[in-house]
C-alpha cells in the first residue's frame, strides 16, 4: 500500500513541478508551519510520512525518487489540464495515473491525507 500512494503521488508532484517550471522562476507559497495544523492536519502529515515520505519530499519540488510536492494544491492546473481539485486528487491516488498505481485509503485516511497536502 504504500508504496501505491508513492507511486500515485509521484505523478501528482510531477505535474505540480512541471507547471511550477512553465511559470518561470515565481515562487510557490510556502507550507503551513506544523506548528499551526489542525489534528485532522496532523494525522495526514503521519499517513503522508508513513506511506509517502520515502518517495516524495513535502516543502520542496525537488524530487526524491518522486516529485516534490510543495504546493500541489495550489496550482492552477495539472499537466492533464485538469484542476488539483480534492476529487482529481483522490482519484488519482486510488486508480493511479500513467505508470502509477493506484492505492486504497479508508475514507478517514484519505480525508486527513488531503488536509494535509493543502497545508503544503
Amino acid at each position: 500500500m504504500p508504496t501505491r500512494i508513492c507511486s500515485c503521488l509521484l505523478i501528482l508532484i510531477a505535474s505540480g513541478a512541471a507547471l511550477a517550471a512553465m511559470a518561470g522562476c515565481k515562487s510557490l507559497p510556502p507550507s503551513k508551519p506544523a506548528s499551526e495544523w489542525t489534528p485532522v492536519e496532523a494525522r495526514g502529515a503521519e499517513v503522508f510520512h508513513q506511506a509517502c515520505a520515502k518517495c516524495h519530499y513535502p516543502t520542496t519540488t525537488q524530487g526524491l525518487h518522486g516529485p516534490g510536492l510543495q504546493a500541489i494544491t495550489k496550482i492552477k492546473a495539472m499537466p492533464s489540464g485538469a484542476p488539483p481539485t480534492d476529487e482529481r486528487l483522490t482519484a488519482v491516488i486510488q486508480h493511479g495515473h500513467g505508470t502509477m498505481p493506484g492505492t486504497t485509503l479508508d475514507d478517514q485516511q484519505m480525508h486527513d491525507l488531503l488536509a494535509y497536502l493543502h497545508t503544503l
